[in-house]
């Protein structure tokens, strides 16, 4: 069992940047995958990026080359720094965990473990 609670969520103006952070419990956070999904309101959840346990990262398209991904092995704690955000970004975004940790998983159906989900919202 492993338990995330998300934080950092809010508002912010176009361009601006935010950091997301996942908090874990449970099963030894160093032996698994994690990952980020966002759903926006009348859309599918989306993968957002992904890092497996020994640090290797992928991105959704939209969010290549603007959102970093990285984790804290020792503080059990996993992070989404969001920069140049734009409105389409606006979502609520997931921290979710994986058994599977050797491989960045993009699928939501392979996480087991989610998080609650916390808003953010970007305007113009």
């Amino acid at each position: 069992q492993v338990d995330l609670v998300e934080s950092g969520g809010g508002s912010a103006q176009a361009g601006e940047s935010l950091r997301l952070s996942c908090t874990a419990s449970g099963r030894a956070f160093r032996y698994i995958g994690l990952g980020w999904f966002r759903q926006a309101p009348g859309k599918e959840q989306e993968f957002v990026a992904g890092i497996t346990r020994y640090g290797a990262v992928k991105y959704g398209d939209s969010v290549k080359d603007r959102f970093t991904i990285s984790r804290d092995n020792e503080k059990n704690t996993l992070d989404l720094l969001m920069t140049s955000l734009k409105p389409d970004d606006t979502a609520v975004y997931y921290c979710a965990a994986t058994s599977s940790a050797l491989i960045v998983r993009t699928d939501r159906q392979q996480y087991e473990y989610w998080g609650q989900g916390t808003q953010v919202t970007v305007s113009p």
